[in-house]
């Protein structure tokens, strides 16, 4: 006798594990349920809809074929019913049953189940703000709110756009504020950098970089305390620090666990609620299972459960779920974390821990950045891709990856390479030897996630006295004080702008002239080397240190990384 599968939720768990269990078990009944009137959509495209570059808001919810998955498609083309715009208003595990109301007409009815899956994904966290009710303040997470955003930003509406927050959505609607509408755009952030908790803060700062380059306002290290309006409607945001006019603001400020239903069920839980779950993701309950922005899964770094409400991770956990509601036995045993977001000139990609979550973690870590050409040095089409690899001393364990580039395929490339590797507690010694694709439209001969594990392994042998990009920043910030004593190693023509510009401080002395002119690098000074990427410093450096020279250091990433930062040099 076929079973009943009741699904709660279908955007994108929710109906991966419907149809996963249908190509399986076709002859089993499956309801999903979901309190919006349109499911199974795209909600990670929704700031590409908002700027344009996806055309309708129906290509969210149409498969690759162009067919618009409704009700009416999952029936046809799935055999699961499907019941939108309602709502499950309670689970009574002992019964099997759960209880649901149409939000339309308020009809309630209880249905019964064999097993279920709670796939409520996830909600946006909204402070308790004043004047947070005023129209044109929304988190942007369901396709009704992308129609009103993008209505309004067509019709003229916005002439001004805050983003609360600074992570993945934040960013990338500031984005499609300021790069496809011209609106004046401001980006407010709690933390002292953007992307908090993914990127170094290096790295970061370049992120910033390329935000304000193309002229979004980056507020960091401030909170909002308020927002006021006129008519009902917002017109200003105001924070510890200032007043930003605003015609739409966006929340972007975290989401949080939907699983309200799951708490007053009994179902095991965290302190924040997401639903614990083994790696079948079953939970407390083995006839309910949940996943995705529901649940709290182990981090394959610390060992710690951790949260990762992402699209991609929501897909992958549903199949599991759908093999297992047919008898299966497919798990997943974590995951690192990895993400990527597109900003403008800029796209940025990580996995695993960032140094500063290493340390908190435990771990004796070192992090290393190195900037090498994505491709080919002598293939016309290239780009200075920034990599950062984060290590553990003792184990030379990589934690760890992070970048940033120009083109973000090249850049995930490096970083999906790594991520297994990072799941599996690999050291650089794999990632040094990781066998990569290689032709000179694609790669260097020794590709820069090679070359990042080199710079590791030189770093933690102590050949490569390393200064990261934001150690030369603030060594450069204070030149003044006549502890530091800088040299360009790179040919006359490449440092003559910054002799120049500061010729009390900037020294040219090319890697060819170090061995000659060794008497004229002081001894009792902090040598800081520079090239443009790092590599020509290094060796300089090198062969400094065999004449004699202790006190010196190689900056990472060289002028490369420096123009990245916005440094002032």
């Amino acid at each position: 006798m076929s079973k009943h599968v009741v699904v709660i939720g279908a955007v994108a768990l929710g109906p991966k594990a419907a149809c996963r269990y249908k190509r399986l078990c076709p002859d089993a009944k499956v309801t999903m349920i979901d309190q919006a009137p349109r499911i199974s959509y795209g909600g990670c495209g929704i700031p590409y809809f908002v700027s344009g570059e996806v055309n309708t808001v129906v290509d969210l919810q149409s498969t690759p074929y162009h067919i618009v998955r409704d009700a009416a498609f999952f029936k046809t083309n799935k055999d699961v019913d499907v019941l939108v715009n309602t709502r499950a208003t309670s689970i009574d595990r002992e019964a099997k049953t759960v209880s649901i109301e149409n939000v339309l007409t308020g009809e309630k009815e209880v249905i019964s189940y064999d097993e279920l899956v709670i796939a409520t994904g996830s909600k946006p966290n909204m402070p308790p703000f004043e004047g947070i009710d005023l129209k044109g303040i929304t988190p942007a997470t369901n396709l009704e709110e992308a129609e009103l955003i993008k209505n309004a930003v067509a019709n003229g509406e916005v002439n001004n756009a805050v983003v609360v927050g600074a992570g993945f959505i934040g960013l990338e609607m500031a984005v499609a504020f300021a790069d496809m509408w011209g609106i004046n755009t401001s980006v407010v952030e709690l933390q002292e950098q953007v992307l908090p908790g993914f990127m170094p803060k290096s790295l970061a700062k370049m992120a910033q970089a390329d935000l304000e380059n193309n002229d979004v306002n980056v507020y960091l290290g401030e909170s909002v305390t308020r927002f006021e309006g006129k008519d009902g409607k917002v017109t200003k945001v105001i924070t510890n620090k200032r007043e930003i006019e605003a015609d739409l603001v966006i929340l972007a400020v975290g989401v949080s666990p939907n699983t309200q239903i799951a708490v007053d069920a009994g179902i095991e839980c965290d302190e924040r609620g997401a639903i614990l779950v083994n790696e079948r993701f079953q939970t407390s309950d083995p006839a309910i299972y949940s996943g995705g922005d529901c649940v709290t899964i182990p981090n394959l770094v610390t060992g710690k459960r951790g949260f990762y409400p992402l699209g991609s991770m929501a897909n992958r956990q549903g199949r599991i779920i759908g093999t297992n509601l047919a008898g299966g036995n497919a798990s997943m045993a974590g995951a690192i974390g990895s993400w990527c977001v597109k900003l403008f000139e800029k796209s940025c990609s990580g996995a695993g821990l960032t140094l500063e979550q290493a340390l908190a973690n435990g771990f004796d870590a070192i992090s290393v950045h190195v900037e090498q050409m994505d491709r080919a040095h002598f293939f016309p089409e290239k780009a200075l891709m920034s990599l950062q690899i984060v290590v553990d001393r003792a184990t030379r364990r990589v934690l760890g990856m992070q970048g940033m580039n120009e083109f973000g395929d090249a850049l995930t490339a490096r970083i999906n390479a790594v991520v297994p590797l990072i799941s599996s507690h690999a050291t650089i010694d794999d990632v040094s030897n990781l066998e990569v694709v290689y032709s000179p439209p694609f790669s260097s001969a020794m590709d820069i996630v090679n070359a990042v594990a080199n710079v590791a392994d030189n770093v933690l042998a102590g050949s490569n006295k390393y200064m990261d990009p934001a150690e030369f920043e603030n060594c450069w910030a204070e030149r003044d004080c006549g502890d530091y004593y800088f040299i360009d190693t790179r040919l006359a023509g490449g440092a003559k702008d910054m002799c120049e510009a500061h010729p009390e401080h900037w020294h040219n002395i090319p890697n060819e002239e170090i061995r000659e002119r060794i008497n004229e690098i002081p001894k009792d000074k902090q040598v800081v080397m520079i090239c443009n990427t790092g590599l020509r410093s290094y060796e300089a450096m090198l062969l400094a240190c065999e004449l004699g020279i202790e006190n010196i250091k190689a900056s990472a990433g060289g002028m490369g990384a420096q123009k990245k930062l916005n440094a002032t040099i």
